[in-house]
């Protein structure tokens, strides 16, 4: 019998709008075939995509919570910001969080496909959701975080876009202040790495690559030795570092340090280690592509509609 992995099923869902346990079912009868196990779901009427499955789901927030020592960023979507702005979603999304916090699944695969109790699953709970509020939602990706340390968590103009920090670090007003300071830095910011380390070898001789045809591009430097320009290149490379390494970054409210400076100040203001660990950030529907239609083609597929 073929393999089926979560991200198979996630993908048959996405292509059907059928439920998880009956896309799992079907590609393990098909052994992995998707088409035929498209088949096999329309065969037996389960391929009936509700009536928003269609639609693209690229409204929502982003929303965190922190509980004890765990903390959950959560990013939810609906198809309109009105909706997204509404009571009912935030509730359905503060509900999600709550149980993400209890329960820990691994992905949104395993969330979808656990028991919130009384045999109804996560997926249940979002379907029945999606008809109470008249719009498609989509739990679209979460991360959680359990510390020793601080965490510190930020929401930007009700989840636009959040941030989670986790810090290695005794728990007071100044590692609080700073955690704060420093989820806000992270989602002006947006780094994409926390230290230099982190950048690969592939992307850093890319990336060099680029910034070597930038320099040799520029004709001020067309009679400039070979030595020279490398160093050039080396001085845009500690400079690709400072934009997209947080630790390397300089501090947005007082760009004569950086933050692995302001971090070495608090430990030493507090005379105990402190250290930023990891860090995630989402925006919200970042990469998810919107459907655009001219409002006279909408208008006239409601009519055609109508006609049948």
């Amino acid at each position: 019998m073929a393999t089926i992995s979560a991200k198979d099923v996630m993908k048959l869902r996405e292509q059907t709008g059928a439920g998880m346990m009956d896309c799992k079912k079907a590609l393990e009868e098909a052994e992995g075939d998707f088409d035929r196990a498209g088949d096999i779901l329309r065969e037996r009427g389960i391929a009936k995509a509700a009536k928003r499955a269609s639609k693209v789901a690229a409204e929502g927030i982003v929303y965190a919570l922190v509980e004890g020592n765990t903390g959950v960023l959560v990013e939810v979507n609906c198809e309109s910001d009105f909706v997204s702005k509404g009571e009912k979603f935030h509730a359905v999304v503060e509900t999600i969080a709550k149980f993400i916090l209890e329960k820990r699944p691994a992905d949104v695969a395993q969330l979808l496909t656990s028991d919130m109790g009384g045999g109804k699953t996560v997926e249940t709970f979002v379907s029945e959701q999606t008809g109470v509020i008249g719009e498609k939602i989509s739990v679209r990706r979460f991360t959680v975080y359990e510390t020793n340390g601080l965490l510190e968590t930020y929401i930007h103009m009700g989840g636009t876009m959040g941030v989670m920090l986790d810090f290695a670090c005794p728990v007071s007003d100044a590692t609080k202040a700073l955690a704060h300071d420093l989820a806000l830095h992270t989602a002006f910011t947006k780094p994409a790495y926390l230290t230099a380390e982190e950048v690969s070898a592939e992307t850093l001789d890319h990336e060099r690559e680029i910034l070597m045809q930038e320099v040799r591009n520029d004709e001020k430097n067309a009679n400039k030795p070979e030595k020279v320009i490398a160093n050039i290149v080396e001085g845009k490379v500690k400079k690709f570092y400072e934009e997209n390494c947080l630790l390397e970054q300089k501090f947005v409210k007082d760009d004569k340090v950086t933050v692995k400076q302001l971090i070495a100040q608090a430990a030493k203001e507090t005379g105990a280690p402190v250290s930023l660990t990891r860090y995630v950030f989402y925006v919200m529907g970042e990469g998810i592509e919107k459907k655009a239609e001219d409002l006279s083609e909408e208008v006239a597929k409601q009519v055609e509609a109508m006609k049948k």
